[in-house]
């Protein structure tokens, strides 16, 4: 058998583009016409957009009307978000290989790297924030590298049992993050109406998004369950919720539960909307999972219940982690779209990103700035997209059991 010499990078370009005059001559459009759009774009950017819009207002786009003397809180939860991140993006590389440089380095994590140091770097100084300001995204951007660098670097010196409770950072980070977000145990209580902006985008799809994946999976075993009611009472609710607009649903949660609940018992108007948005997209992410444990042979169940397995541990720990592994990709497809669907708050007068964006845009000192605010908006919902895309990616990777565990 032949083996396949390695090409240069000219070679590869050539034999993907220009294999046939055909595919040459489209190639060269393509390119042609990427490179006008760009050009035009980077003109636009840099000679004709006014960024003070953003410059002027740039808290209120990340924290809305949040206290300004209670903004340390925010400061500490990033910290603690971004040592956390460090800590577990260190010890997924880490552990698999320590004695080679690119399972601690790889390429892909450069780039991220480098990425983040960018933007660290510039976006402050884009939006002209003060040396205090500037400062703390340095020693953010540092602290992911430091963390990451060390937790991968001495990966393996971690007890076992240590490293075992790391996953358990995330939940108890999250619980500590409402506290200082919202207050209590001593701090002042910041009213949810005052939450805006990229915070309360960020708190609705993080709260919608970690609820909706076990009540979905509930509800995809009770689709499935022998008990008629059961089986009934699931099949209603996700026909009737996945038949209904969000934006109606949204409506019926802000109105109807201040009527259905005694007074004093309603929700505030941004946790009724997180509820619905968890309740809407359980519905989706049931089917996603219905379709992963129908993809599996019956014979797996049976055999679990043939080696003395109750159902409880027969599903949880045989059905459910294939089925998962099936529905993992339309299950973050929902993610994604859930996080996108958080703009439809604005419609039902909550201070969102695209809220603040509206409110930003009807001042009369930055009428017409419609462009350079969108563009902003459009950039930060694909980067969370994108984060949740790559870890998708990376997961299902991971849970893969025919890739190479050294990859």
């Amino acid at each position: 058998m032949r083996t396949a010499l390695p090409s240069s990078p000219l070679q590869r370009l050539r034999r993907e583009l220009f294999s046939s005059p055909l595919d040459g001559l489209i190639s060269i459009g393509l390119i042609g016409f990427l490179l006008a759009v760009a050009i035009a774009l980077v003109k636009w950017a840099l000679f004709q957009a006014q960024w003070a819009v953003l410059q002027a207002n740039s808290t209120l786009f990340a924290v809305g009307r949040y206290p300004l003397e209670q903004q340390w809180r925010l400061w500490l939860l990033t910290t603690l978000l971004v040592g956390a991140t460090g800590l577990s993006w260190g010890l997924l590389r880490g552990l698999p290989r320590l004695d080679r440089v690119d399972q601690l380095w790889p390429r892909n994590d450069r780039i991220a790297v480098a990425v983040v140091l960018a933007l660290a770097v510039l976006a402050p100084l884009f939006l002209k924030l003060s040396l205090a300001i500037q400062l703390r995204w340095w020693l953010e951007a540092a602290l992911l590298v430091a963390t990451r660098w060390a937790a991968g670097r001495w990966a393996l010196r971690i007890p076992p049992p240590a490293r075992r409770l790391v996953p358990l950072i995330w939940p108890l980070l999250y619980f500590a993050g409402m506290v200082l977000i919202s207050g209590g145990l001593g701090l002042i209580q910041v009213s949810p109406s005052e939450w805006g902006g990229l915070l309360l985008t960020l708190v609705e799809s993080s709260f919608a998004i970690l609820l909706c994946f076990p009540l979905g999976i509930l509800l995809a075993l009770g689709r499935r369950s022998e008990l008629p009611l059961l089986r009934w009472s699931s099949v209603v609710y996700i026909e009737f919720i996945r038949g209904a607009p969000l934006i109606t649903l949204l409506f019926l949660g802000q109105n109807i539960l201040g009527f259905l609940l005694p007074g004093g018992l309603a929700p505030d108007r941004v946790w009724r909307a997180a509820w619905v948005l968890t309740f809407f997209a359980a519905a989706y992410v049931a089917e996603a999972v219905r379709a992963g444990l129908a993809s599996l042979p019956k014979g797996q169940l049976e055999a679990a219940r043939s080696l003395g397995l109750p159902l409880p541990q027969a599903l949880i720990h045989v059905v459910l982690p294939q089925a998962l592994r099936v529905a993992l990709p339309a299950t973050v497809g929902q993610f994604i779209s859930l996080l996108q669907d958080t703009t439809l708050l604005s419609l039902i007068g909550l201070l969102d990103l695209l809220g603040t964006a509206r409110t930003v845009m009807a001042n009369p000192a930055f009428l017409g700035r419609n462009a350079e605010v969108y563009l902003v908006l459009a950039l930060l919902f694909w980067c969370c997209c994108a984060a949740l895309g790559l870890g998708s990616r990376a997961l299902e990777t991971r849970l893969n059991p025919t890739a190479n565990p050294a990859r």
